[in-house]
């Protein structure tokens, strides 16, 4: 490397020498800084790294990190291979960049990431500029990883509460804080991932708390070893874009949280992305302490989903508003949209949710579980059920605000079975509130309507809707109860196999035009005030 470097630095003289009579001084300059800035790449083989199944390189690596920081800046270069590596620190002003076939591999040992909670592969804290870019690829090894965390376990080398507790997976699992994330930012500021991809995490793959100025663009996420392995989560982050990427995900794909009550997400773009979720593709939530300010989400894919392709939920006592969904299309995913306020926190900050819209909707909503065969799959509920519908939902007293949704299909395979679940309109208010459940689309369990149930929200538009089955379903398409502020404007229903087709249970200021369904409005309207 030292010769490399020495040949690169005498040809930048002997350029800067012919050319100083030239050029003014002002330009000179810029010229001088530019050729000193391309020095500062070092590639990790010039510094010795190996690439091997066996050689780790964590101290080359880093050093590479840091000589780069200090020198003001540049590139660490990992060349075509695979290179082992244990938890590194990225800098301030450092690009990691992986050539073409170039692999970045984690420890497979859990000591390897510290204890006693288990640091992410890729950590930093309170730099700013950094960057990883190129075409290869960092790969978490969460299986090989995850069979050493069990012999430490067992030897009782690591310290664990859950390991041994049967979850809704009817599994046993280590915590999350024995298992690394690949990649965990605290307090960064210009932040650019480009081009990569992430494979093989054994949590979360990644994790940015409190950034700023983030670019995530056209990288792939490829991440369907263990549970809990959410594809991206910015937590408390501002100023943030995701574009042109590929999330393949157990957990949830692409994850906005808030855990700071005097924080929050804000001014979020998401564009242009496909995502495969064993849970929610695009979700705001659950955490939702400070809350959810200006999110944009926009053409975006969804396949092969369990559970919501949209769901916004505000359950921590946080303020989300302002947030503006358009052109998805999600195909075999369980649910097309959930939106929830709810109130899990224990204190008396109770959550609000308001100016949400949602327009140029396409979703197919399969009766059969939607990620079935996926090698860690979503967990099934506790009961039995029918398909489940959209849902918008707040708690009594505190009702979602201010939601219009607009130019949406949703085709339900439908196929319901009164002697799978049933609930009767008789029996509306049963319905369970679960004002301090964890917030889903399946959260209450059987639900009277099979396209939208809709509960404590004031100031509804919906326009230009069109909600069809393809299998006969008993349930009304929809219910609306408590409802302050109804507008439905060109709602086609095409068809019903029973009376009625809409319900409105405690619905005040409505206005219903040209709302087509297979019978007259008369009979084909049910209201309910009491």
């Amino acid at each position: 490397m030292k010769i490399n470097k020495y040949i690169i630095e005498c040809k930048a003289e002997a350029i800067l020498i012919f050319m100083k009579n030239l050029l003014p001084v002002g330009i000179l300059i810029l010229l001088t800084t530019s050729v000193k800035a391309q020095t500062n790449i070092i590639n990790i083989a010039d510094l010795g790294a190996k690439s091997s199944n066996q050689t780790e390189n964590t101290p080359i690596i880093q050093k590479a990190i840091n000589d780069v920081s200090i020198a003001g800046g540049g590139q660490v270069v990992i060349p075509a291979g695979r290179f082992i590596t244990g938890v590194l620190h990225i800098k301030s002003n450092v690009e990691i960049h992986l050539n073409k076939y170039a692999v970045l591999v984690g420890s497979s040992k859990r000591l390897d990431y510290g204890l006693p909670n288990a640091s992410a592969l890729l950590m930093a804290s309170n730099e700013h500029n950094i960057s990883i870019t190129g075409d290869g690829t960092i790969d978490g090894q969460g299986e090989a990883l995850l069979k050493d965390i069990y012999v430490l376990l067992n030897a009782g080398i690591l310290e664990d509460k859950e390991w041994k507790t049967e979850n809704p997976w009817h599994q046993v699992r280590p915590e999350e804080r024995n298992r690394p994330k690949i990649i965990e930012f605290d307090h960064c500021d210009n932040v650019k991932l480009k081009g990569i991809r992430l494979i093989n995490a054994l949590c979360w793959v990644q994790r940015y708390n409190k950034c700023s100025n983030l670019l995530f663009d056209s990288i792939q996420v490829e991440s369907n070893v263990y549970w809990n392995n959410d594809g991206i989560d910015l937590v408390d982050c501002k100023d943030a874009k995701i574009t042109n990427s590929f999330f393949n995900a157990d957990d949830d794909g692409i994850c906005l949280k808030s855990e700071d009550r005097n924080s929050r997400c804000e001014n979020i773009y998401i564009t242009d992305c496909t995502v495969r979720s064993s849970a929610n593709a695009v979700k705001l939530g659950t955490a939702s302490w400070g809350g959810f300010k200006n999110i944009t989400i926009r053409n975006i894919t969804v396949f092969d989903t369990f559970r919501s392709a949209i769901a916004i939920e505000c359950v921590d006592g946080g303020v989300l508003e302002n947030v503006n969904v358009s052109n998805v299309k999600a195909v075999n995913t369980g649910n097309a949209i959930c939106i929830r306020l709810g109130h899990r926190n224990k204190d008396v900050i109770v959550s609000s949710l308001r100016n949400v819209y949602i327009g140029n909707i396409d979703v197919e909503v399969p009766k059969i579980k939607p990620d079935l065969g996926y090698s860690m799959e979503g967990p099934l509920p506790k009961y039995p059920h029918n398909v489940f519908p959209t849902t918008i939902t707040g708690i009594p007293g505190h009702s979602v605000q201010n939601v219009s949704i607009e130019n949406v299909t949703i085709t339900y395979q439908g196929g319901a079975d009164r002697n799978v679940a049933y609930f009767g309109l008789d029996s509306l208010q049963h319905v369970p509130e679960c004002i301090d459940g964890y917030p889903e689309f399946s959260m209450f369990g059987e639900l009277p309507a099979w396209g939208f149930y809709v509960r404590h929200v004031d100031d509804l538009k919906m326009k230009n809707i069109h909600i069809s089955y393809k299998d006969e379903d008993f349930r009304p398409a929809m219910l609306f109860d408590d409802v302050k502020g109804l507008n439905l404007s060109n709602v086609a229903i095409p068809t019903a196999k029973e009376m009625p087709v809409l319900v409105l249970r405690n619905v005040k200021n409505q206005l219903l035009e040209q709302v087509i369904l297979p019978v007259e409005n008369k009979k084909g309207i049910f209201i309910l005030n009491k």
